[in-house]
């Protein structure tokens, strides 16, 4: 297992980060956090007593201020990025400047040695062949500004060799920078607030995983980086390609009183519809460790302390 190693995390404040830089810290390693907090968070308070542990409040597209961040890094995880479709779509610039030319940015400062592990939405696929799982062969066909500034990011990062990319699924779960508007966060949310949701395109499939299996994925990419650089890895529950109407049956199960209809007019302005083969990284030793069922469990807990939608991106 790699030790030691100094880590940077951009927008290590946010949902992931929040749950990825306690963890890096735990494994051993120095971690530095470049963020600019911009839903005013306290999410890393308690990492501030830990000397392995520092803190820049600035913007991760600034080179001066990147710089001497990046120079005493062994690894760069680049997490800042306006996520989802909703967010980019109100501000697209502020979306590609992040999501894309960020990440130009620092493949452009960083020397051949660094390692960059970058994580990628698994939404770059888009609208996949019905039945068949997608791989990390399979055609990129993102459907919206975010899926296609990641996919760009992807070719950026892994043009430089010296990078894994994470292909992560629609993350779940309670972390301590918490996000509602995620798909299984938003629809337990609403199981316990409203007892009920309506569904748009019920059918659409996708995949899914636990923020803290995201954040052992990274550490398996840091422990394996060798065997592993240089390509993509799809990161997420292989039982779990579920269609919404399948998601919203799993939380019924806990949450009996939960109703959900199906709309016959109206459509999902996020067009995904895939299933997706986890195969590849699970080829290398790493296995989710948390399951659907355990995430919703976790999240009815979590939401009879939070009730409002600050929490979410939109």
């Amino acid at each position: 297992m790699a030790k030691g190693l100094s880590i940077l995390v951009t927008g290590g404040a946010g949902y992931l980060g929040s749950v990825l830089a306690p963890a890096l810290l735990a494994a051993g390693h120095k971690v530095s956090v470049l963020d600019n907090f911009m839903f005013q968070q306290n999410s890393l308070a308690p990492l501030c007593a830990d000397p392995n542990f520092d803190v820049v409040n600035g913007d991760a597209r600034q080179e001066q201020v990147l710089a001497p961040l990046v120079k005493k890094a062994d690894v760069v995880i680049p997490l800042a990025a306006l996520v989802g479709a909703p967010l980019c779509n109100k501000d697209p610039i502020g979306a590609t400047s992040t999501n894309r030319d960020a990440i130009g940015t620092l493949a452009k400062m960083m020397s051949p040695a660094q390692r960059m592990i970058v994580p990628i939405t698994n939404s770059g696929y888009g609208v996949g062949e019905p039945g068949k799982e997608c791989t990390e062969e399979s055609p990129l066909r993102p459907v919206s500004l975010y899926g296609r500034n990641k996919v760009e990011a992807e070719q950026i990062a892994l043009g430089r060799e010296n990078a894994i990319s994470l292909r992560l699924a629609t993350v779940f779960g309670m972390a301590p920078r918490m996000r509602i508007d995620l798909l299984v966060n938003d629809f337990v949310h609403r199981a316990v607030t409203d007892r009920f949701v309506v569904l748009f395109e019920a059918h659409f499939k996708r995949n899914y995983i636990h923020v803290r299996d995201v954040a052992r994925a990274f550490l398996h990419a840091i422990d394996n980086f060798e065997a592993m650089k240089g390509g993509p890895y799809n990161v997420g529950l292989s039982d779990a390609n579920l269609s919404k109407a399948e998601l919203c049956e799993r939380i019924k199960a806990q949450l009996p009183n939960f109703i959900y209809l199906e709309a016959p007019v109206g459509e999902d302005p996020d067009k995904r519809d895939y299933i997706v083969s986890n195969a590849k990284i699970e080829g290398t030793g790493y296995k989710p460790a948390y399951s659907l069922d355990d995430g919703i469990r976790e999240l009815i807990k979590g939401y009879r302390m939070i009730r409002n939608s600050v929490y979410g991106n939109v």
